[in-house]
């Protein structure tokens, strides 16, 4: 196979994800066109790397560059680019505009492929998770549909939105069963946050970079897929039933961010978290969206339902009164843009008083607060490479507190030594109103 004469010349924008299954579904084998870069942008450390030959295939026998998104006007010009291609989630239409006005003005095309051209098409069905806005609560929501799912004889796998952070060929196709199969594979605590709850759970969670093959793997063994979106990204798999999680404490975010608006606007289920910790206002405003532009749409309500659990030999009732440390879901802080998580929740509710780290953050810890000034009394719990885990359990042992609120998915005990009292954050959602998933699931299934 030889590259067309003339073949357009293409950057795609991402961040790890979507950018490369953009490339890998869209672009890698047609001839019409030529990949001369991919930009990355929200994650740490993925730029200055390689998309290897070895996934880009036959036309890209070096593979293809990855650069800094801020050299994307220099790229354009030096690379004769004449389309740029949009692919990453969980940003402003604001921002999603401003890029394409820089693209522009450098004379090439802008461009965002849609579900029709990204999806690929299971033989089983597909029940996607996906969100508003990072943060949201997808997770709960995917753990409990598995355990939905079981529960009517069914044998479910998750297939979750790529985290390809570390080594792209050894993660072109992976399968999560154990403990043990994360840390055979080095996984970040990134990573860990989102496999090692399902894990622990009971279920199977498959992930990769190329998602033709994570598909077929995670078809061999299951009978149905539960698909566990990222960000705010809309699935890579053709849906039969679409869940959208919009978050009651930012409403107004339902119509403000990319692809957010996108999957409210194609959901089956809108799913409403956090109603507990939200005003009625909070509820009716995204209600008043949907009904506005989705109604066939039907609206599930949900609390997000927090517990503390010691990891020590201290009971969650010597917290009163402790100074702690709270440490969050780092992507829910830093691109999500949440000030807050369950930690802080807990931690209020267990009548502790969160303290500041940011006096004492070290290294790209220092710099995450920096980038992030809407932080203060938690610590997202980054650790996206060894040096990076490293700075993190510095900062947590510096931070003069009387106990640490774990408020991280994964369990960061095992990951770091923490030199002071602990205790892990869970929470799941419980639906409050008359429609639930397994309501829902039922029907979905014929069993309704």
């Amino acid at each position: 196979m030889k590259r067309k004469p003339g073949a357009r010349r293409v950057i795609i924008m991402g961040a790890g994800g979507r950018d490369f299954h953009n490339f890998n579904v869209c672009y890698r084998d047609d001839p019409a066109y030529e990949v001369v870069a991919f930009t990355a942008a929200q994650i740490p450390f993925i730029e200055a790397r390689t998309y290897p030959a070895s996934l880009a295939g036959k036309l890209y026998p070096d593979g293809i560059p990855i650069y800094p998104e801020k050299m994307l006007s220099e790229l354009i010009h030096e690379l004769r680019a004449e389309l740029v291609v949009f692919a990453y989630s969980d940003v402003t239409h604001e921002q999603v505009m401003h890029t394409a006005s820089e693209v522009m003005a450098m004379g090439a095309e802008f461009a965002m492929p849609g579900p029709d051209m990204t999806m690929l098409k299971s033989k089983l069905p597909v029940i996607s998770v996906c969100a508003v806005r990072t943060g949201s609560g997808k997770s709960p929501v995917t753990r409990k549909l598995l355990g939905i799912l079981r529960k009517t004889g069914r044998n479910p796998a998750a297939i979750r939105h790529p985290m390809a952070y570390c080594d792209l060929e050894k993660q072109r196709a992976q399968r999560f069963a154990t403990m043990s199969d994360m840390d055979r594979m080095s996984c970040t605590i990134e990573e860990r946050e989102e496999y090692e709850p399902i894990v622990e759970a009971g279920f199977r969670v498959y992930a990769g970079v190329d998602y033709a093959e994570v598909l077929r793997m995670a078809e061999g063994e299951s009978d149905i897929i539960v698909w566990d979106g990222g960000n705010n990204d809309f699935s890579f798999i053709r849906p039969d039933l679409e869940i959208v999680v919009a978050d009651a404490l930012r409403p107004e975010h339902c119509m403000t961010h990319h692809p957010g608006e996108t999957n409210i606007r194609r959901a089956d289920v809108v799913l409403i978290n956090k109603v507990d910790k939200s005003t009625a206002d909070g509820v009716k405003a995204i209600k008043r969206i949907v009904g506005g532009v989705n109604p066939a749409a039907r609206i599930i309500t949900a609390r997000s339902h927090v517990e503390i659990s010691p990891v020590g030999p201290y009971p969650a009732g010597w917290l009163n009164g402790k100074r702690v440390l709270v440490v969050e879901d780092g992507p829910t802080l830093t691109h999500g843009g949440m000030a807050f998580g369950a930690g802080i929740v807990a931690a209020r509710d267990a009548g502790a008083i969160p303290c500041d780290p940011r006096p004492y953050a070290k290294g790209s810890i220092r710099d995450t607060f920096a980038k992030f000034p809407h932080l203060s009394d938690v610590l997202p719990a980054m650790g996206y490479s060894g040096k990076q885990r490293k700075e993190l359990a510095s900062t947590i042992s510096s931070v003069p507190c009387d106990a640490v609120l774990l408020a991280t998915p994964v369990d960061l005990a095992r990951l770091i030594d923490i030199d002071k009292p602990a205790f892990r954050v869970t929470y799941e959602i419980k639906e409050t109103g008359r429609i639930t998933l397994a309501a829902v699931v039922r029907e979905f299934l014929g069993n309704g």
